[in-house]
């Protein structure tokens, strides 16, 4: 007899009520390999309970993390890139940047805020890797500029979430401006005394770690994030000889002195206000 038919989604038994599971009901952690219902690990900030992995999120996710309540006045949220060069490789840069406007629902690889974390005000600046791979262009050193400014002006401490692949090769040296850009404005509110932290979560590579990431009075990185100027291949290659084990993972860094601490996902609200407190 015919008891059951398959479907797109699963199988089903052949009844009036049709029951279908739901597209991404499931998660499976590329590192361990175990599944988990979307919904427990969403419950976890994105974090494997079983291996502890920390999956890359977006600055949505961590303005839900950090700011009380999820409150927040977003900061220049309508900036948008130029094509000053008229670039155009597999497809033309200005195309390339609407088709990521639509996917991704943003309008480009980073989004401020200003609200308050744990009662006192802040300001932060949170990357998006899903926007051509976090790289930094005009809009991405612009709206930095434009967010130290703010925090200059309210008197308030600073966080900026790093999650790069590096300049947008797309605005040449146009990114590659925004180094120096990003790096003169945070001097800036160095000689006001007004604290920055900086987050650097997997990846940040490029021009962010050669200019804002690294720039922090406190640097500070999520467990296992890869961290570095170039990539692995590009260093083993460059140098002709086998890299330490974890080369480049936050924990290598912190070994050696390049960033300050380690602080897990579900500890990042806590121990930030922790440390500025302790920097007021």
């Amino acid at each position: 007899m015919d008891w059951f038919k398959r479907i797109k989604d699963g199988i089903t038994t052949k009844t009036d009520q049709k029951k279908e599971i739901a597209d991404g009901l499931w998660i499976k952690c590329p590192k361990c390999k175990s599944i988990f219902t979307n919904e427990e690990f969403v419950a976890n900030l994105s974090v494997c309970k079983n291996c502890d992995y920390h999956h890359r999120i977006g600055s949505t996710e961590y303005f839900k993390i950090l700011f009380d309540n999820n409150k927040f006045k977003e900061l220049d949220a309508n900036l948008n890139s130029a094509d000053p060069l008229k670039f155009e490789d597999t497809k033309k840069y200005s195309d390339r940047l609407k088709i990521m406007q639509k996917k991704t629902g943003l309008k480009d690889a980073i989004r401020t805020g200003f609200g308050k974390m744990n009662n006192e005000n802040i300001v932060i600046a949170s990357m998006d890797f899903t926007f051509i791979g976090g790289s930094m262009g005009s809009v991405v050193g612009e709206k930095i500029a434009r967010a130290v400014d703010f925090a200059n002006k309210k008197k308030c401490p600073i966080i900026i979430i790093s999650k790069s692949g590096g300049a947008r090769m797309m605005e040449a040296a146009i990114s590659l401006m925004q180094l120096a850009k990003t790096s003169a404005k945070l001097a800036q509110l160095d000689e006001n005394g007004i604290p920055y932290i900086s987050l650097l979560t997997d990846p940040t590579f490029g021009g962010a770690t050669a200019s804002f990431s690294m720039l922090g009075d406190l640097n500070i990185a999520e467990p296992n994030a890869l961290i570095g100027f170039a990539g692995p291949r590009v260093v083993k290659e460059t140098i002709g000889k086998d890299l330490p084990e974890g080369f480049q993972t936050s924990e290598f860094l912190k070994e050696h002195g390049f960033i300050d601490l380690i602080v897990h996902r579900k500890n990042l609200k806590e121990k930030l206000s922790q440390l500025l407190r302790m920097m007021k």
